[in-house]
């Protein structure tokens, strides 16, 4: 049988020395990483708001004793949630008792951010902050092949459209004591930015119900059954309840074609039983004749 040969002390020593050195190693690589992320202390009467400055995609939480929500499209709510914790044993080891840390990572549009959250027990200081503004320099970029431009950028195009000069002047309706008129039309990548005013004539103010947008047959023949396509924008500049005299909005459409026969309609409607509605509508070739940002 084959002796086994022992091995030194002063090599068992080194080994031991090495694997201790490689651990400190590992350890302090993670705790560089989680430094180097912005960091907010969470108390247990705290909750926390993330505002994105685009749709939020995908979150996630590290640990189960932070919960999260998405109570409007660019908002997550983070809250330190004690029930959870008190199901976890591991919680209350001695060197969790008083803090506790979790990374969140953001999903936008363009980008994700990540962030370290750190709940401490008692906080005397100050209660914590309550609302945090997703900065660009947290902001790592993505790119998704699904979205070509963002909601972001299509509100920044869209408030530079209305700083140009009205280029259309044949493109209007009048109805009811009131005026639609078409400004411009921008073409950007995939997408349309139309540019729409409206003028009330009347002393009584506007209240706006919907904005609908259809593709629909300029002429209808009678005993021909009319097909009216409707269109949702991607974007839509101002969300105004009311106007009293004018009225000035941008819609932004991804790029569409249609036959010459038909006209893209657009249709505002009055909030009210008796509400006043008006329609305007623009021709084929006036989009052909869009600008470019």
């Amino acid at each position: 049988m084959k002796k086994l040969t022992s091995i030194p002390t002063r090599k068992l020593v080194l080994l031991f020395t090495l694997l201790n050195l490689a651990f400190h190693f590992h350890v302090n690589a993670q705790s560089t990483i989680l430094n180097d992320l912005p960091q907010f202390v969470v108390t247990k009467n705290t909750t926390l708001h993330f505002v994105s400055p685009e749709p939020i995609q995908y979150v996630d939480i590290s640990t189960n004793q932070f919960v999260g929500d998405i109570p409007v499209e660019n908002i997550l709510r983070v809250k330190y949630f004690p029930d959870t914790a008190e199901k976890d044993s591991d919680f209350f080891s001695a060197s969790n008792l008083e803090v506790q840390q979790a990374v969140v990572t953001i999903t936008g549009q363009s980008f994700y951010a990540q962030y370290q959250l750190v709940y401490v027990e008692h906080y005397e200081m100050s209660a914590g902050v309550t609302s945090i503004e997703i900065q660009q320099d947290h902001m790592r970029p993505l790119d998704f092949p699904s979205i070509s431009m963002t909601k972001f950028e299509m509100e920044h195009y869209a408030m530079e459209v209305t700083k140009r000069k009205r280029s259309f002047f044949n493109v209007a309706a009048k109805e009811s004591g009131m005026t639609a008129y078409l400004n411009n039309i921008f073409a950007f990548g995939d997408y349309i930015f139309l540019d729409v005013g409206f003028r009330n004539h009347t002393n009584i103010r506007y209240d706006v119900d919907e904005f609908r947008f259809n593709i629909k047959d300029k002429r209808i023949v009678k005993a021909t059954n009319a097909q009216d396509i409707e269109i949702i924008p991607e974007f839509t500049l101002y969300e105004q309840p009311y106007f009293r005299k004018n009225f000035r909005n941008v819609f932004v459409f991804k790029k569409m074609t249609f036959p010459n026969d038909k006209v893209l309609s657009i249709q505002m409607t009055e909030d009210q039983i008796s509400g006043r509605t008006i329609e305007l509508k623009i021709d084929y070739r006036d989009l052909l004749n869009a600008d470019t940002l």
